[in-house]
């Protein structure tokens, strides 16, 4: 599947100071977001993501704002709805660790490592929308809707159709 939607940031070419970028994706570039994150649709996906380079400690500092509109369809109903989306947030990246460098470490679960930078590169549109998928439902349904389970079997039902019943007399 070709890349559609890319905004690569090249380490070599960053300057001092915080870069703002703004993000946003066009008709073709939110069905390939869709079809990436595997949703209905996205009709609005758009970021805001500030980058500061620390030069002393290889650090790049990655915080911002991704704001979505996705259509989904109700686990509950199976209506199609649409949900709007956003999330702020804060990453880091070390242009001098590797991954087989953080393999050996000795972290805990809740150690917060940086990831690292591979090819020189990191592609801001990747992290926003990595972001975004950090906070999709696994079952969307529409706001208020509920899962109420309803037994086509009265207890008397299923009592006569138990398998079990008819070892219980046997026994007797």
């Amino acid at each position: 599947m070709q890349k559609l939607f890319s905004h690569p940031l090249q380490i070599d070419d960053m300057g001092n100071g915080t870069k703002t970028y703004y993000l946003k994706a066009n008709k073709e570039q939110l069905k390939y977001i869709a079809e990436v994150l595997k949703l209905d649709d996205v009709l609005r996906f758009e970021a805001r993501v500030d980058v500061l380079f620390k030069y002393k400690t290889h650090k790049i500092d990655v915080t911002g704002n991704v704001v979505a509109d996705v259509e989904h369809t109700s686990v509950v109903s199976l209506d199609k709805f649409i949900k709007n989306y956003s999330t702020d947030f804060a990453m880091q990246f070390d242009t001098e660790i590797t991954y087989d460098q953080i393999k050996d470490l000795d972290l805990e679960f809740d150690d917060d490592v940086p990831d690292p930078v591979e090819n020189g590169q990191i592609d801001l549109a990747d992290i926003a929308m990595e972001q975004l998928a950090l906070i999709l439902e696994d079952f969307p349904r529409k706001e208020g809707e509920v899962f109420k389970f309803e037994s086509e079997f009265d207890e008397e039902t299923t009592k006569k159709t138990n398998p079990f019943a008819a070892l219980a007399k046997l026994k007797k």
